[in-house]
């Protein structure tokens, strides 16, 4: 009896359990509340004395007729805020100003709430759940803007960023980003102060620059997806294959992997295709013997990776081709060696250009160092984070710098060199974590010696089963 009464208990204690068990519907790994919050801080602490910085949110765009583009939030105002919303606006005081009988650092104008609108395009924020869930002190409605009471001749310095300065006006919407972006302006015209509109960006280019622990796991998770897909492809890659196709694995694979978006257009160019630096028609049926280049990242809660990767469509490199892709590999090494902190940004590419210059002289495609701009055109390094290419000073590079490393190589038919080089792309392209040691490489699972990648595009896709 008292064996059952156990049992019985048990199994009472399981079914609770499992009653209080929430099904988790959506991602919950965002970044916090509190990370915004100290990014505003740092902001703050790099304002002049008697400041105010304002930003916008990023509008709706017109993709054709009445159909809007997929909306991207302004990164800037993103890292501050984590609002993803349009018809935004941000202020954010150096010292605390009294507003309407409270003393507050900064202020939040969000979108107005509209039961009609939201039927169509889904919940919009109110107020309060802005406070709660943003962590902000003074959340308002863009309405208010308007008529709101803020003096900016109270204020030395006037910071903003006019990015969004040409929005088209809705005359019936008092809250939209035209009509925040007017009444700011009047509001400036009346005390006749001007507004700097350089020294924020440039505060702006070097917080985001550095990324912190949080921003680092975002960024790794992104690179991860995209590394699988990658190598998905790599697999999936056969004669006959139209470029768009291969794009479209890429892209289910983010999908697939939790990616909501790619981070920006995938270039997947073969022969010709592939010395077109940022092609994106991906039209061509790819044929054997031909080299296919595909540059294509995946975004993670709005950071973005940006990987690429340059192989034969048939599996087997041909000796020209592989001449030509050990160089660039050859060449990326030394670049990636060079991402340390304290080296300036340059370094990386002067590296890689370096090796570029050397071999190419020594098999005979260029005749003196100048002639490598017809073949590498390009700089070796750009920072990646909320924008794939992202803000950053380009100045000397410091720990948590996340930057590309990718130099290339393109020869497009007609080129001043031997036609057995002709319509040869190749780059190769990771993502780099500068740290106080030696750099990590975030998507170095990606095969990129000859070697590994022939072996793994003998291996079985999804894709193609049994090919």
């Amino acid at each position: 009896m008292k064996q059952k009464i156990a049992l019985l208990l048990l199994a009472l204690v399981s079914l609770s359990a499992q009653a209080q068990k929430k099904v988790q519907l959506y991602a919950d790994d965002y970044l916090t509340k509190e990370f915004h919050a100290g990014r505003r801080n740092l902001l703050r602490a790099q304002l002049p004395d008697s400041g105010v910085a304002i930003f916008f949110a990023a509008p709706l765009k017109i993709r054709s007729n009445d159909v809007e583009y997929q909306f991207k939030q302004d990164p800037d105002f993103y890292y501050l805020t984590g609002f993803d919303h349009t018809n935004s606006m941000l202020l954010v005081f150096k010292d605390e100003k009294e507003f309407e009988g409270q003393m507050v650092h900064e202020i939040l104008f969000i979108q107005d709430k509209d039961k009609y609108a939201e039927k169509w395009t889904g919940p919009r924020m109110s107020v309060d759940t802005a406070k709660v869930k943003l962590g902000f002190k003074m959340v308002k409605y863009s309405s208010d803007f308007p008529d709101f009471k803020i003096n900016f001749a109270k204020f030395d310095v006037v910071m903003w960023d006019d990015k969004f300065s040409d929005v088209e006006d809705d005359a019936a919407d008092r809250g939209d980003a035209a009509s925040l972006i007017k009444h700011f302006k009047l509001k400036l015209e009346v005390v006749e102060k001007k507004a700097n509109t350089d020294d924020l960006k440039y505060i702006m280019a070097g917080l985001r620059e550095i990324k912190t622990m949080e921003e680092v796991i975002l960024l790794k998770k992104a690179i991860k997806i995209t590394c699988d897909a990658h190598k998905e492809l790599m697999k999936a890659m056969e004669p006959g294959l139209f470029e768009y196709q291969g794009q479209a694995i890429v892209e289910y694979m983010f999908k697939k992997g939790g990616a909501e978006y790619p981070g920006y257009p995938s270039i997947c160019g073969v022969a010709e295709n592939a010395c077109i630096l940022h092609y994106t028609s991906n039209k061509r049926k790819m044929q054997k013997g031909e080299l296919f280049l595909i540059d294509a990242g995946a975004e993670y809660h709005g950071y973005s990776a940006d990987v690429t990767r340059t192989y034969p469509v048939s599996g087997k490199f041909s000796p020209e081709q592989k001449i030509i892709y050990n160089i660039v590999l050859e060449a990326q090494l030394a670049g990636i060696e060079a991402c340390k902190a304290g080296n300036y940004f340059r370094d990386p590419h002067k590296a890689a250009e370096k090796i570029i210059i050397q071999r190419l002289l020594e098999i005979g495609i260029i005749k003196a160092e100048k002639d490598v701009m017809k073949y590498f055109f390009h700089g070796t390094s750009h920072y990646i984070g909320l924008d794939v290419h992202d803000a950053g000073i380009m100045n000397k590079l410091s720990a948590w710098n996340v930057i590309t490393v990718e130099p290339g190589i393109y020869i497009a038919a007609g080129s001043d060199c031997d036609p057995k080089w002709w319509n040869i792309g190749v780059r190769i392209e990771d993502d780099i974590l500068v740290t106080d040691g030696k750099p990590e490489n975030l998507s170095t699972s990606v095969p990129k010696t000859v070697e590994e990648i022939e072996a793994l595009m003998k291996q079985e896709s999804i894709f193609n089963l049994g090919k």
